[in-house]
């Protein structure tokens, strides 16, 4: 038995590191330095590269280390048996929302139109709308999402989230299933996507749905690159339907230098950082799925690959 580590556009490094240190008798191995594939039954990963797990007959667990796993069933093929468990920890909500309360007050108080303005000289006095007269809008109501929903409510702004199901949320009006998507759209002016990548999800983020909310309103995009259809999202911030977009996640990453949202000036970019994983505390969760999956033990945080999430 070994445990693998197959990351892409990310540092294995730390990860083998503590994990070396916390279960000294296992065998810890980093693609692609592997001195046997068949001994291979637990993988640790992050975007691994298309059908890599291949190679690996004998793959029993796969664990993200982020909270999705869209990154591995979209690039691999998985045995029906395989076990696919990702990361749920209290920091990444919090920093979260953090991230995104910092975002939304800055648009709603102008800062960063100000900060323009400074390169300019120019002194130029701008009106702003108090949290109780302005509508976000949080599409995915997961654990994460629902935490944002209810702060976002708490600070004394109306709120309003979207998912599968429905939800109840204190201060939170919930909407759920297809026929109730654009109803929630209506009169919106921050929209937050913290939505899972599935089939249902990719692409939503377009002219069509984006047309259902508020003229001027701001959006939002921490959940995956695949959500966004970018040349209806250029189209809408071009003709003023929008007043501009905060972008953490893109379809390729790193953003391709010559990508047009780099120029743009109402389309703001951060390199996948609205929350990022604890190493420290992520990796207790792995050495425990690990330790329970070697006693025969329910693993934690197991994802449904029908749901997708």
């Amino acid at each position: 038995m070994s445990i693998l580590l197959i990351f892409e556009n990310k540092n294995p490094d730390p990860w083998h590191k503590q994990l070396i240190e916390k279960l000294p008798e296992e065998t810890i191995e980093v693609y692609p330095e592997v001195k046997d594939a068949s001994l291979v039954d637990f993988i640790l990963c992050w975007k691994p590269k298309k059908d890599v797990f291949n190679t690996f007959p004998n793959v029993k667990v796969v664990q993200s280390v982020g909270a999705s796993i869209d990154h591995i069933t979209n690039s691999q093929t998985l045995p029906p048996n395989t076990v696919v468990t990702r990361i749920v920890d209290t920091k990444l909500t919090q920093d979260m929302w953090e991230f995104l309360a910092a975002v939304v007050l800055g648009e709603l108080k102008n800062t960063s139109l100000y900060l323009s303005q400074q390169k300019e000289k120019k002194w130029e006095q701008h009106g702003y709308a108090s949290f109780k007269n302005v509508t976000v809008t949080i599409l995915g109501l997961g654990s994460i999402g629902g935490y944002v929903a209810q702060n976002f409510s708490s600070l004394g702004f109306k709120v309003k989230g979207w998912g599968n199901s429905k939800k109840q949320l204190s201060g939170v009006t919930s909407f759920h299933g297809k026929d109730e998507f654009k109803n929630c759209l209506q009169d919106t002016n921050f929209l937050i996507n913290l939505l899972p990548l599935t089939k249902e999800t990719r692409d939503i983020l377009n002219a069509n749905t984006l047309e259902s909310i508020a003229t001027n309103a701001f959006l939002i995009n921490v959940g995956r690159g695949e959500h966004l259809v970018e040349e209806d999202l250029l189209q809408l911030v071009n003709s003023s339907k929008l007043s501009g977009a905060l972008l953490d996640v893109f379809r390729e990453e790193p953003l391709p230098e010559k990508h047009p949202f780099w120029e743009h000036k109402k389309i703001k970019i951060t390199p996948h950082i609205a929350s990022l994983t604890s190493i420290e505390s992520a990796a207790e969760q792995v050495i425990e799925n690990y330790q329970n999956f070697l006693n025969k033990k329910a693993l934690v945080n197991v994802v449904s690959l029908k749901k997708g999430y």
